[in-house]
């Protein structure tokens, strides 16, 4: 069967994506064949698309969506036809109408969430997971730091957080994404462009700092985001929107107070079905307990993707972002 699908052949800028008709064959052993209602639009797509990520090429981008299954490979268990799934995958490869995957990647949608959710949160959801109860288990009390906070992982964050019982500093760029970051549960929105948010975190304090400091923006950030760190906190890097982090001195992180770091993926914290499971179950069940909501602020036509990456690249973009086949 053919389907339309985003396929690019050199890296570049948005104009590489192309919309173009690609066959689908039916499920091989232990695959699934997805309808897809809903894709998630993440910064992870740009890194491919422009090369930072290499990949081989041509190839596809996205990394996740929701839908239907509409056909099942030998060796399928736990999977019918029907089932409703999101998954978070890789190869990228989400941008497209109807696609095969392996089963180990889907789970299974509840049906308190729509697909349109499911889409929105599988990556900036599951991250947001692990970040706070795997990376640094946030705990009752703590102070924790989270750059980007009106973002599709910081929205998320700065809600789950406090759920956990934390206070919440957010960094964003404007006066209105202060606004829809304070409206998520950000106790303390700064305005980094006018603000130093270093100083601030240091007021906010007392000038203890915070145990632990997530930042997706990576070069423009680094050494701040260093400085408003406690003595033995922790600084995660899980993103580089600004660009990649400078060579890394040791020194850095010894001259701060014996300061910890780390580099997550995604991938590596899923990499086991059992903890993809787990992960998954407890971003659901705050999903449809309320504590957690996404917001899905921009809808796209998938074969509008070149726009939705301008737009996002731009920082125009506020919470979630999704493509609709």
């Amino acid at each position: 069967m053919m389907v339309k699908a985003i396929r690019y052949d050199k890296t570049g800028g948005p104009e590489v994506m192309k919309w173009v008709d690609v066959e689908v064959g039916e499920p091989g052993n232990g695959e699934i064949r997805i309808r897809q209602h809903a894709v998630g639009l993440n910064y992870i797509d740009i890194y491919f698309r422009t090369g930072l990520y290499p990949q081989p090429l041509p190839g596809g981008l996205g990394m996740e969506a929701a839908g239907e299954v509409t056909a099942v490979g030998a060796g399928v268990t736990g999977l019918q036809v029907g089932d409703r799934v999101a998954y978070v995958a890789r190869p990228p490869g989400a941008y497209i109408q109807e696609r095969l995957l392996p089963a180990a990647h889907a789970v299974k949608l509840p049906d308190a969430l729509s697909y349109e959710e499911g889409a929105s949160v599988m990556l900036q959801g599951l991250t947001a997971q692990y970040l706070l109860r795997r990376t640094y288990p946030v705990k009752a009390g703590d102070t924790i730091l989270i750059q980007a906070a009106a973002g599709g992982v910081g929205l998320l964050v700065c809600q789950w957080a406090k759920a956990l019982g934390a206070t919440v500093i957010g960094t964003v760029g404007s006066d209105e994404k202060a606004e829809i970051a304070s409206a998520h549960g950000c106790d303390h929105a700064i305005v980094y462009t006018r603000e130093n948010f270093t100083r601030r975190v240091r007021e906010i304090t007392h000038g203890a700092g915070v145990p632990v400091v997530y930042d997706s923006i990576g070069k423009d950030t680094f050494t701040a985001s260093l400085d408003c760190l406690a003595p033995l906190g922790m600084f995660v890097s899980f993103g580089n929107a600004s660009g990649p982090l400078p060579p890394v001195d040791s020194s850095e992180f010894a001259g701060r107070g014996s300061l910890f770091f780390t580099r997550p993926t995604l991938f590596t914290y899923i990499a086991k079905r059992s903890d993809y499971e787990a992960m998954a179950a407890e971003l659901f069940d705050m999903l449809v307990s309320g504590k957690v909501k996404t917001s899905i602020n921009q809808r796209y036509a998938l074969e509008d993707a070149a726009t939705a990456h301008i737009e996002l690249a731009a920082r125009r973009t506020t919470g979630s972002t999704i493509l609709l086949p």
